[in-house]
C-alpha cells in the first residue's frame, strides 16, 4: 500500500509539475506585435507626429534624388527630364573645382574635429571635479550660454571685433600704433576663425552630454579612490574618462560621419572674394550653382550633394565598425 501511495502521489506530481511547466511554456511565448502595440498605444501616439515629420521631409524628399540622374528642367518635370546616367557625377569629378573644394572642405572638417572634440570632454571633466558648485553652476552657464546664439549673431559678433574699420581690435591697435592682421580678408585667417568662434559657442552644450553621463558615476569609486591615494587627475582618467567614454565614441562616429557637411550659413556669411581660395567649400559650391547661378543647374547640385552623402555614410559605416572591434560601443 506503501509503494501504491508513493506511486500515485509521483504520478500526482509528475503530472502537476508537468501541467506548471506548460503554463511556463505558455508563459513565455513572444507577445504579437499588435498586441504589444495595443498595450502601450499611448507611447505610440507620443511618437507619431515625429514619425510623420520624418517621413515628409526626410523620406519623401529622397524621390527628388533622381534628378542627380537625369538633366532635370522643371518645366518637363523630373519623370520627362531626360536621362543622363552618372554624367553629372563625371562633369564634378573631373571638373577643377573637385579637388580645391575637396581639399577645403576636408582641411576646414578635420581642423574642426581635432580642436573641437576634445574641448567639451576636458570642459566636463573639470566641472565635474568642481567641489564648489555655485562655481560649477556658474561656468557651466557662462560656456552655455553662447549655444542660443543664432550663427547671424555670432558672425556680427566677429565683424564687430575684427572689421577693419569699425572692428574693435583694430581700433585698440590703432591707439598703440600697431598693426593688426586684416583677419576677415585674410586667408590664412580664416579657418582659425571659424572654428575657435564654434568652439566658442557650442562647447558648453556639447559638455553636458558629458556632464551627464557623468552624474551616473557611483561617488563610492570616487571614495575608494581616495582611500587608495589616487589623485585627482589619476581619478578623472581611470574613472571619470572610461564612464563617458561610450557616448564620446557615438558623438565621434556622428562627427566623422558629418565631415563633409561644414557649417554652410556660417562659412557664407564670413567669405567674401579675398578668402575664397580657402573658404570655399562644396556646400558654397552648391549653392552657387544649384541656387545663385542665373541658370539654376538643379541637376549638378543634387549629384554634388548626393556624392556628399554617400561619401559620410561610407565614412559612417567605416568608423562604426572599427569603434564595435576596438572599443565594443558603436551606434549599431
Amino acid at each position: 500500500m506503501l509503494n501504491t501511495n508513493d506511486g500515485t502521489a509521483s504520478t500526482d506530481s509528475a503530472h502537476k509539475g508537468g501541467a506548471a511547466s506548460g503554463s511556463t511554456i505558455r508563459s513565455n511565448r513572444p507577445v504579437p506585435l499588435l498586441k504589444r502595440m495595443a498595450r502601450s498605444w499611448q507611447l505610440y501616439v507620443l511618437l507619431l507626429p515625429s514619425l510623420i515629420w520624418l517621413v515628409l521631409f526626410a523620406y519623401l524628399p529622397m524621390y527628388g534624388l533622381q534628378i542627380a540622374f537625369r538633366e532635370f528642367n522643371p518645366m518637363q518635370g523630373i519623370i520627362d527630364s531626360p536621362w543622363v546616367g552618372l554624367a553629372q557625377f563625371e562633369r564634378f569629378f573631373e571638373s577643377n573645382n573637385f579637388v580645391p573644394l575637396l581639399w577645403n572642405t576636408i582641411a576646414l572638417a578635420l581642423y574642426e574635429l581635432i580642436a573641437g572634440f576634445p574641448i567639451p570632454i576636458v570642459l566636463a571633466l573639470a566641472l565635474n571635479a568642481l567641489r564648489q558648485k555655485y562655481l560649477s553652476r556658474s561656468v557651466q552657464l557662462i560656456t552655455y550660454a553662447p549655444n542660443f546664439l543664432s550663427v547671424v549673431v555670432v558672425v556680427g559678433i566677429l565683424m564687430m571685433i575684427l572689421d577693419p574699420q569699425i572692428g574693435v581690435v583694430h581700433q585698440v591697435a590703432g591707439a598703440l600704433g600697431i598693426d593688426a592682421p586684416q583677419f576677415l580678408t585674410d586667408p590664412g585667417w580664416f579657418r582659425h576663425i571659424f572654428v575657435w568662434s564654434g568652439i566658442w559657442q557650442t562647447a558648453g552644450f556639447s559638455a553636458i552630454m558629458y556632464l551627464a553621463a557623468l552624474s551616473s558615476v557611483p561617488p563610492e569609486l570616487h571614495e575608494a579612490a581616495k582611500v587608495d591615494g589616487a589623485s585627482l587627475f589619476r581619478r578623472m582618467i581611470h574613472i571619470d574618462l572610461p564612464s563617458i567614454m561610450p557616448i564620446a565614441v557615438i558623438l565621434l562616429i556622428l562627427s566623422v560621419g558629418n565631415i563633409l557637411n561644414t557649417g554652410f550659413e556660417k562659412v557664407l556669411l564670413l567669405q567674401n572674394p579675398l578668402n575664397l581660395t580657402v573658404s570655399q567649400v562644396i556646400d558654397t559650391y552648391v549653392y552657387e550653382v544649384g541656387l545663385k547661378s542665373p541658370i539654376p543647374q538643379f541637376s549638378y547640385a543634387t549629384a554634388i550633394g548626393l556624392f556628399k552623402s554617400v561619401v559620410g555614410l561610407i565614412l559612417l559605416l567605416a568608423v562604426n565598425f572599427f569603434a564595435n572591434k576596438t572599443t565594443k560601443s558603436g551606434l549599431f
